[in-house]
């Protein structure tokens, strides 16, 4: 845990915020000119105001599940699993009981920013090998192995939500999930979003009998505006309700997810590998609550998730590089040059260092060392560099400007959420969550009503080259590395704003640009989040949306810089922007906040406050 300094009354009345962000004062903020002053109004719902607590998510009927929470004497924390547990229900493509995540939570009362550990753990009998085609010697494609039961890991979402509300929550987990059962029986009508997610994870689906429940009678996606309930769903969360999380980690339902993975039933003519998961991994399973991530940013202390995620490091070592740069007064294309370059920098050393710390010394103080980030710095010319480039050496002594070998980024699955919510205490809580790439590995757990992650492709499959050291390769009981990882920000050791974000192994490039866009060029908070964005992750090129592929920045970023980007939109999804959507959460005062959902990416997402 990492407990923030005492307060006085004074102190809190000068972090409350009206209009302005409270590092305002301090002279960060940038010139009118690079503000975002005639911005289009945010689409309805998406933007929400009030107190007595707040909820974003992708979707209104998880939002309004955490906001039922939240009126029946449930804080943050239950809101938040109220929130997830929802979304099984209405987008069981990026959420429900067969995924994890990450939480940080600021305890208001306690003073404290803590985190909730809840990634998935390979099975006893993974091996290093374990993505390696026995007939060539070579590495799976990555797409056929994300679509395998081999490639699921012990389930830990029901543990994360457990955990959390029982060490910080109101109410009990029976409580938090009756929003969601009620959504599940009454059914909810799906949208465009829901179809275009059905259409792409499609081939999957239709391999497994027990996921036709999303399809309709002919195999199809659903027409959009059906009515879909899920009383299976509905069963496993009342289930979980009555007999607590030993329900899957030691009884029926855990029987039932160790028989899919293992023993698969396809529709005749498929093939798939087996899963190896026995119930002493689900039995085994543990969340940690560990100490977040810190870093200091233009007057802000930004806390994030710590390894095996990789945000924490990966955005707080790129803010430590650019904290070098008066970004504020920097012409806008030179600003984001040294975004892209601090980002393809921090990168290198997230594939290089990064990885489970049970496993894995990660170097975590040296990563997020303001030292070892000037000889980060230093490396930064005025032209591109040239990707894979070399991780740094985040041991101290800390040399002047050495790198080492290069290291090759590693695909990651992209569709994830994040849910922000906050209480009338003062508590917030940022939780990103998943069972990965676009509905796990498409199989349902028969008769339960929701799919199986497909996350230990975030493993390397295999060392960058012959004998070279990866922190990321799998192993028995190691968790594979992770982007998720949302911040929460303070001003004077009172939160101001928190983000996080879905994308994969964008989720920390859509991080630092909201950060950058609000902190360093003036925007609020819900135009930085809703801003075009463009991800470096140490490659060739950059991933840039439409907007900003096609606008005179990236035209100037290119000829002044030799940036060069690639179009994301339609590499994922046909109706789909990336890098992945957002939420965020703005501490306007006492009781006070204003909730940021997605305007447009994956049709908008769902802002809500208790009194609007």
């Amino acid at each position: 845990m990492r407990r923030l300094p005492k307060l006085s009354a004074v102190a809190i009345a000068a972090a409350v915020l009206v209009s302005v962000p409270a590092w305002a004062s301090a002279g960060t903020s940038a010139p009118a000119s690079t503000a975002s002053a005639s911005s289009p109004p945010a689409p309805a719902g998406t933007l929400a105001t009030g107190s007595g607590g707040a909820v974003a998510s992708m979707d209104s009927g998880a939002s309004q599940a955490g906001i039922d929470a939240l009126k029946k004497g449930g804080n943050a924390v239950d809101a938040a699993v109220a929130t997830a547990s929802a979304l099984g229900v209405t987008i069981p493509f990026v959420a429900g009981p067969g995924g994890g995540g990450f939480m940080v939570i600021y305890l208001a009362r306690k003073h404290e920013v803590i985190t909730v550990d809840g990634r998935e753990n390979c099975p006893a009998a993974c091996t290093s090998a374990m993505f390696i085609d026995p007939k060539t010697g070579k590495p799976y494609d990555y797409m056929y192995a994300s679509n395998q039961p081999l490639a699921t890991g012990t389930p830990s979402m029901v543990a994360t939500w457990a955990t959390a509300l029982q060490r910080f929550g109101n109410k009990s987990l029976a409580a938090d999930l009756q929003p969601a059962i009620g959504l599940a029986r009454k059914g909810f009508k799906t949208n465009a979003d829901f179809r275009q997610l059905t259409q792409w994870d499609l081939p999957q689906l239709q391999e497994y009998p027990a996921s036709h429940w999303l399809l309709d009678s002919s195999g199809n996606p659903l027409p959009v505006g059906t009515l879909l309930r899920n009383p299976d769903l509905a069963h496993t969360y009342e289930m979980l309700a009555a007999h607590g999380p030993s329900y899957l980690y030691d009884g029926p339902l855990g029987q039932a997810i160790v028989q899919a993975d293992d023993h698969p039933v396809t529709t005749p003519g498929s093939s798939v590998i087996p899963g190896i998961m026995t119930m002493n991994d689900l039995r085994s399973y543990q969340t940690y609550v560990r100490p977040p991530t810190h870093v200091s940013y233009r007057g802000l202390d930004m806390y994030s998730m710590a390894p095996p995620s990789s945000s924490g490091t990966t955005v707080g070592e790129a803010l430590n590089i650019l904290s070098g740069y008066n970004l504020s007064s920097e012409p806008r294309a030179e600003a984001l040059f040294h975004y892209l370059e601090a980002s393809r920098l921090s990168y290198a050393d997230r594939n290089a260092y990064v990885g489970d710390p049970r496993y894995e010394s990660v170097p975590v103080a040296g990563l997020l060392s303001p030292q070892f980030a000037a000889t980060r710095r230093c490396q930064i010319g005025s032209t591109a560099g040239s990707s894979p480039v070399a991780p740094g050496n985040p041991y101290p002594p800390y040399a002047d400007c050495t790198a080492a070998a290069n290291q090759t980024p590693a695909p990651e699955g992209g569709h994830t959420n994040n849910i922000v919510t906050a209480d009338s205490a003062g508590d917030i809580v940022a939780y990103t969550n998943t069972v990965n790439f676009f509905g796990g590995s498409g199989q349902t757990v028969p008769g339960y009503g929701f799919l199986l992650n497909n996350e230990m492709t975030d493993f390397d499959f295999a060392p960058p080259t012959a004998g070279a050291s990866d922190p990321n390769l799998p192993a028995a009981g190691k968790q594979p590395r992770s982007s998720m990882g949302p911040v929460i920000a303070f001003k004077n050791g009172k939160p101001v704003f928190t983000v996080g974000a879905a994308g994969g192994s964008t989720i920390p490039e859509t991080i630092l640009q909201t950060i950058v866009n609000h902190v360093d060029f003036g925007q609020s908070l819900a135009d930085a989040l809703a801003a075009p964005r463009v991800a470096q992750t140490n490659s060739a090129t950059s991933e840039a949306e439409p907007d900003f592929y096609n606008s005179s920045l990236a035209s100037q970023l290119t000829k002044q810089y030799n940036e060069q980007f690639t179009m994301a939109t339609g590499s994922v999804l046909p109706l789909d922007y990336y890098p992945g959507d957002a939420t965020a959460l703005q501490v306007l005062g006492p009781d006070r906040y204003q909730a940021i959902a997605e305007p447009v990416r994956l049709g908008g997402g769902s802002a809500m406050t208790v009194r609007p």
